[in-house]
């Protein structure tokens, strides 16, 4: 969600919108505070509410991007009841690949709260048949891929040496240790194998001790967080992209991988059968099976015709998500709630 909200405030901004963004992340004040977990919870939260009653006005159109769990209640709940507490327009951008669960699970509040936004939109058509299931309409928009930013005429290395990335956070929904596994397997195809995993998250230590089990220590880099701005850089050197993720609805991390050439084996879970198609823009394999998405990848490093085949199509398949598409299907959006007036810089 971050880097979405980063990308479309920017590219919103670039066409003379004003935009103003309410982070719910911002750094504690004082820094101490972030090392007492309950304390650090009502620190982070004033400052934000009180952001966003000065950002909330009449006239104006909030976009709130929202998720499952907590961050429903303590991010997008206050954003969308203080936005038409204050005569905003709301737009509800749910992005939680674990929606259908966490809506059966919860208060019906949470539904009412959904309910009260003026238009709900979701990045894929996994999402939108989860809310016509709860009685909720959503519009589909994709999410942004900025094609200027990643190079797709990289010669790949190859060879018995192939570079095999992973660009999600260090979370059990992403499953990396089921990646791990799968790159094992890769290794005894291709010794000189080599895998990075890009994002931080609190199973680093889990991932490192697994790693070590299985003999792949020298073989694995944990790169932490990579700034948006340099991940291009880890695409360009990889020969395929592994997404071994339990829950997912539309990761920016397989659009970015597809504009940057590179073949992707994910598994099939979520909204990801809506935005790739099985053996022509990327590989699918069950979720959970190390076994498939190793044999996956190992087919695809293995033959060259294969692999330039996944790459023409997710070249082609990444263009349908560039912003002079998704922009007009935005802007109709914002529109509709009474936000734009056609071709105006108007507020955002």
């Amino acid at each position: 969600m971050a880097n979405q909200c980063e990308q479309l405030s920017r590219l919103l901004r670039e066409d003379g919108f004003d935009v103003v963004v309410v982070r719910t992340n911002a750094p504690y004040r004082p820094a101490w505070v972030g090392r007492l977990p309950v304390l650090r919870a009502g620190f982070r939260l004033l400052p934000y509410v009180a952001a966003l009653v000065r950002a909330c006005g009449r006239g104006r159109v909030v976009h709130v991007f929202a998720n499952s769990g907590w961050a429903w209640y303590l991010f997008a709940t206050p954003a969308i009841w203080i936005a038409k507490l204050r005569g905003a327009r709301v737009v509800v951008n749910y992005r939680g690949g674990n929606a259908e669960r966490f809506f059966a699970a919860t208060s019906p509040l949470a539904l009412r709260t959904l309910k009260a936004a003026d238009a709900l939109v979701t990045p894929s058509g996994f999402l939108a048949r989860v809310f016509k299931a709860l009685g909720v309409e959503a519009e589909i928009v994709p999410n942004i891929v900025d094609l200027t930013r990643f190079r797709s005429d990289v010669l790949r290395p190859g060879g018995d040496a192939p570079h095999l990335i992973v660009t999600r956070n260090l979370e059990p929904i992403y499953d990396i240790p089921c990646a791990i596994r799968a790159f094992g397997k890769i290794c005894e195809r291709f010794p000189r194998a080599r895998l990075s995993v890009a994002g931080t998250g609190p199973e680093r230590d889990a991932l490192v001790r697994l790693s070590g089990e299985l003999g792949l220590s020298d073989r694995i880099r944990f790169t932490g967080r990579i700034p948006n701005g340099e991940i291009a850089a880890l695409y360009a050197s990889a020969d395929c992209m592994l997404n071994p993720s339990r829950v997912d609805n539309m990761p920016i991390s397989i659009l970015e991988a597809l504009a940057s050439g590179v073949p992707v084996v994910s598994t099939d879970a979520g909204g990801i059968p809506d935005m790739v198609e099985n053996g022509v823009s990327a590989m699918l394999v069950p979720v959970g099976d190390a076994d498939a998405m190793a044999e996956r990848a190992i087919a695809v490093l293995e033959h060259a015709a294969t692999a330039e085949a996944l790459r023409d199509e997710g070249l082609r398949r990444a263009k349908e998500f560039d912003w002079s598409i998704i922009r007009d299907r935005w802007l109709g959006i914002y529109r509709r709630v009474r936000l734009c007036g056609e071709g105006a810089a108007e507020d955002a």
